[in-house]
Parts: structure tokens; sequence; C-alpha cells
């Protein structure tokens, strides 16, 4: 872009807009050739109009941009447009959900710190903590994610930090939020949300007292299971150290993938209506099964946290899991005997899925900790997309079916 270039009337003013507004709109800064839809940038690298201006760039006197790697005007408009939906000072987009835990923990915290984390986590979050964590020394306990007294008894003097998903996957458990953000503030911790499953149309973690929020955007940022990415929102003194990382270390997000998500935000709020409505009608038919021994979904008003839910949360999301009699064997042959679900771990997608948690996502676990997390053999999650639910009762009915 020109120095003289001047957007004017072209960039839209959003001061005050909404939030289905800011979904559409935020963040788009258009160049000399107007494009209506956002441009996306497919380059490694940028020129300079002479040395010093290059020398001002790399050292930051000037905001100009000067690698992708860690600066990109397509990942830049999506970081931005994140940031006023999550009500963020600023965020960073990294290569993928998990990329997005690496630099927030590797960024924020150091050797001899200590972390808590909830037991209710996504099993390569565990991995990542017990595998890679520990090994550089900073010190990792799990805690039950609903129990404020245990988060506070496990404080340590070194705590740092305190990650949590809510609602859990697979088994919708929630944190009270402002309550755990009070432990933290007491301990001088960071509170860490994963708010993956919600999104911001229906959670927005830091006006609850988080933090800093991570969500992989792989799921229902996209919403079409195309892309991988992951984006961390929070105050900009904490999002500046992991723009270091990340210009550093590199787990970068692909700006083609950014273009794709900010495709995805449009439509967020709208799409997040409809998975929840299914998965409302579907949870409420699953518990009227009597193959079925237990439905997990903060939905039903026999869950524990319904109230909780309904306090934080504008609706229930689309994540509905259920325990069937039988374990392993009656889950696979319920799986198995499904036709138009898909088989696979991912979730966030228009079209709905299916996955056993025990031998899945939560594979890699331990048998002690995934009965610690709840994690049964019985356990099937569904991923409830956006297809007809008259035609995902039948093919639910299907699995029923065949436990007879």
């Amino acid at each position: 872009m020109t120095q003289d270039w001047d957007a004017g009337r072209l960039d839209s003013d959003l001061d005050g807009a909404g939030f289905d507004t800011l979904a559409v709109r935020a963040g788009q800064r258009r160049s000399p050739e107007a494009e209506h839809g956002e441009a996306l940038f497919l380059t490694s690298s940028y020129v300079f109009r002479s040395a010093a201006e290059a020398a001002a760039c790399f050292s930051g006197e000037s905001g100009g941009n000067v690698y992708s790697r860690y600066m990109n005007p397509t990942v830049r408009n999506f970081e931005e447009r994140i940031a006023l939906m999550e009500q963020a000072e600023q965020a960073v987009a990294t290569a993928s959900g998990m990329a997005a835990i690496l630099a927030t923990v590797m960024s924020l915290c150091s050797a001899g710190d200590h972390i808590l984390v909830s037991r209710s986590v996504f099993g390569s979050t565990v991995t990542l903590c017990e595998k890679y964590l520990k090994r550089f020394g900073i010190e990792v306990d799990y805690v039950p994610l609903s129990d404020i007294a245990a988060w506070q008894a496990a404080c340590k003097p070194n705590t740092r930090m305190m990650f949590l998903e809510s609602p859990s996957n697979p088994l919708a458990e929630l944190a009270d939020i402002r309550a755990l953000s009070a432990v933290a503030r007491e301990q001088g911790a960071l509170l860490v949300v994963d708010n993956c499953f919600c999104t911001p149309a229906l959670q927005k973690p830091l006006t609850l007292g988080a933090d800093i929020v991570v969500h992989s955007a792989t799921k229902y940022i996209d919403g079409q299971g195309r892309c991988l990415g992951g984006v961390v929102a929070g105050r900009k003194e904490h999002m500046q150290e992991l723009v270091g990382f990340l210009r550093t270390a590199g787990p970068t997000l692909s700006p083609f993938n950014a273009w794709v998500f900010l495709k995805g935000l449009e439509t967020l709020r709208l799409r997040m209506r409809a998975h929840c409505e299914a998965a409302q009608a579907l949870a409420e038919w699953l518990v009227q099964q009597p193959q079925v021994e237990h439905v997990y979904y903060a939905g039903l008003p026999s869950h524990p946290q319904h109230e909780l839910a309904k306090a934080q949360q504008s609706a229930f999301g689309a994540v509905v899991s259920f325990e069937l009699k039988g374990g392993r064997d009656a889950a696979w042959r319920f799986i198995d005997a499904t036709r138009l679900l898909s088989i696979t771990a991912n979730l966030g997608d228009s079209k709905s899925t299916i996955t056993h948690p025990a031998t899945t996502t939560h594979g890699r676990l331990t048998p002690e900790a995934r009965a610690a997390a709840g994690i049964r053999d019985g356990l099937i999650r569904l991923a409830i997309g956006l297809e007809e639910v008259a035609d995902l009762k039948a093919d639910l009915q299907r699995g029923l079916d065949a436990q007879r």
C-alpha cells in the first residue's frame, strides 16, 4: 500500500457495531484495488522503499510488514476480528489449536513455574503437559474442573497459570469462570480458558474474568472442516509475548487458512444457533432411549450445571455425549451401525460426526487418567452439524437398533 493511499469511505465505520456486524466486517483494510472481499496476501516477505525504512521496520520503530512468519495482512485481519468479537485488546493466530496452547505456555511461563490444568481437557493437551512441558521444568498438576475449592487448595507459591476448557470435551462439564478468576487473581496467576466449544458467539470468558482465551479455529470458527488453525486473545501485554514467540519459533497460521476462517466468522452466530437447536433436540431424544445410560449436555435441566450454563453462555453448544450400556463393544457396535454420521474425531463441522473418545481423542491417556476424567468405555461423542434433525435421529436409531 502506497503511503499516499487513503481508504477513506472504502473502509467500514464500525464504531459501536454489534457482534454480527463485527463478524462480517471487522479488521478489513482495503488495498488500493478497493476489493470488496478480504484480500488474500500470499507472500512470504515484503519490500521496502529504502534501507532506512527496512531498518526501521525490522527494529520495530515503524509498523510496516517484515515477514509473514509473524505479520501478514490477511492473518492480521483475522486476529483483529477475533479480538473484537472476544472483547480482547489483541489476538494472535497460530498454526493449530494445540500450537495456540503451546505458544501461550511457552510465552508466559518459565522453568520452575507451576500450572494447574483441569482434568477434563482434550487428550493432546494432557500429552503436551506430561511429555513436553514437564521436560522443560514446568510443574503440572490436575484439578477437577468444577471444584473451586480444589483449584484453590492446589495452588502453590509458584502457580503461574490455570488452564481449563469450559464446556469440557467430551462431557460438557463447566467451570464457574467468575469464581475461578477470583482464585487466579488471589494467586497472581493467569486464567486461560479454551473457548473452542462455545466460540465468542455463545460465551466470552474475558468478560467473566479470564485473562486469556484460546481457540482451535479448526473447529466452529472454520465451520466446515477445511483448515487447521488456532488463535489466542487477551491483554496486549500478554499477546506481545506470543508475537515474540511466533517470530522466533514460527508456529504460524497460513494466510490462506486465515482467509478461510474470516469467511467462517461471517456466519458464526447463525451456524452456532442452528447447531445448538439440533443438539438440544437430539439430547432430549437420547434421554428417552432405554439403551442410553446417561446423556451429557448442559442444555438438559437434569444436568448438574444447567443453571451455570444459562448464566455464562447464551446457548448450550453442539456437542452431545452419551453413555451406552454394554461398554466398548456396545459403543463400537452403535458407531459402526450408523450410515450418515461421519466417524471422525474432528468437530465443529457442518457435517455431524461421531467418535469413541476412550480409543480416539483420549486414547493416549492411561486408563487411570481416563477414569479420572470420566471417559468410560461406553461413552460416545456426537458433534451435531447442520443436517436435518429427523435424518440424524434416524441414523442414531440405527445405532440403537444394533444393540438388540
